[in-house]
């Protein structure tokens, strides 16, 4: 289910404070959205007759909201391609760290890094040499078992986590765990939802695998989305408890960069990761570009054969601006929990707000009892709502951020 958003090392989960309860509430609630969401989306997508997310929005919901879906889904992809490159240049910096551990000394003393090292210079070769030449084919058909990979990675790392943990006493550079602080608010605690629908969001690929799925009876689908998302549920869970009881407050929000760079384990879950995120980024690409061609390439061409005769140069042109542009972006992040931040905000129309709308315009043309119509009007009423508190929350959070750093 995770298709074009992998499985990514989550943030830190506090999971030592009084609203310790409430975070694991919290988690089981966003479920009940995520499942239904994507349930919503699957009976739509049927009912539509259409194989993407923007279609079905657009088809069910009518043209405005197909538009700002495609927006939405336009900025949300970009954000998830910087997030990816960001998780890849941190892992390049430790493993560069790893294989060449002496710089070179300057003159005030301290270690001057080898200019190959360089987080800049390996991100951009890696781009250039890899993943451009991934992104740039019309399909990507082998691209369907990368999913497969970074599934394996998540539960690697999750296994590592779990292991170092319990072996810590005896682990050599692990630091011990701050002691954690008590001082916790639902702020704080609503605080971890962004993060929360940023590592289970699917949706926007899900209209897509639901079509291609031989069997698409609606509760095989059902069952399919519960599984996903229970899976998901255990390793991200078991990811940030150990992660926080292994370092406490310290936790990195990347839970991958605080862990010894020399270690022979954790080096295989990096390139894991790395490998996994370099495969899938370019199914991120590829739906980008096939939204903003759409959105702003072919409505300018006038016709349909006019488009297939600049087909290529605008696939690479599209291809070259989206990887320079989030490469730009992320080379100057520092963290990419603030990524996270901003990206969970707005996976909420994708997650919430969009599949609701699905189901109170549904709920106008199909034949259902009153009763049931009035519940799911309300579920889908409350589905909005939920997201944009999420959206908005998000947005503050990161409007305060900016405010205090300026």
């Amino acid at each position: 289910m995770k298709s074009a958003c992998t499985l990514l090392p989550t943030e830190k989960l506090d999971v030592a404070c009084p609203s310790q309860a409430g975070r694991v509430h919290l988690n089981e609630g966003s479920l009940v959205f995520l499942v239904s969401g994507l349930a919503v989306l699957g009976y739509a997508s049927s009912l539509s007759m259409q194989s993407t997310y923007q279609g079905v929005i657009r088809e069910v919901c009518g043209t405005a909201v197909g538009k700002l879906c495609e927006v939405c889904f336009i900025l949300n992809l970009f954000m998830i391609s910087v997030a990816f490159l960001r998780v890849v240049g941190d892992q390049l910096e430790k493993l560069c760290d790893s294989f060449y551990p002496n710089g070179t000394l300057s003159e005030e003393g301290p270690l001057l890094q080898h200019w190959y090292t360089d987080q800049r210079f390996t991100l951009s070769a890696l781009c250039v040499l890899v993943i451009f030449p991934l992104s740039v084919p019309k399909e990507i058909g082998f691209q369907k078992y990368s999913s497969i990979l970074g599934t394996l990675a998540a539960c690697y790392l999750t296994l590592v986590i779990i292991i170092k943990y319990h072996l810590q006493a005896e682990s050599v550079g692990l630091r011990e765990p701050s002691h954690p602080s008590r001082a916790s608010s639902w702020a704080s605690m609503f605080s971890v939802i962004p993060t929360i629908c940023f590592g289970f969001q699917c949706h926007e690929a899900c209209v897509a695998i639901y079509s291609s799925m031989r069997n698409r009876n609606f509760s095989h689908w059902v069952a399919v989305s519960v599984l996903s998302m229970l899976i998901c549920l255990l390793i991200y869970s078991l990811t940030g408890l150990y992660g926080y009881l292994t370092f406490g407050e310290d936790v990195a929000a990347d839970i991958l960069m605080s862990y010894p760079g020399n270690d022979a384990v954790v080096i295989v879950a990096r390139l894991l990761f790395g490998i996994s995120i370099v495969t899938i980024y370019p199914i991120v690409v590829l739906l980008g570009r096939s939204v903003v061609r759409d959105v702003w390439v072919n409505p300018k061409r006038g016709t349909v054969s006019v488009a297939e005769t600049h087909e290529w140069q605008t696939r690479v042109a599209l291809t070259v601006s989206w990887i320079a542009a989030t490469l730009a972006i992320a080379l100057f992040v520092p963290d990419i929990g603030k990524v996270i931040g901003l990206i969970g905000g707005i996976s909420a129309f994708f997650i919430f707000i969009f599949p609701g709308l699905c189901l109170v315009c549904m709920m106008g043309t199909e034949a259902v009892g009153p009763r049931k119509r009035a519940a799911l009007v309300a579920w889908g009423v409350l589905s909005v709502l939920c997201g944009a508190f999420v959206c908005g929350q998000s947005t503050a959070g990161a409007a305060m951020e900016l405010l205090r750093r300026a």
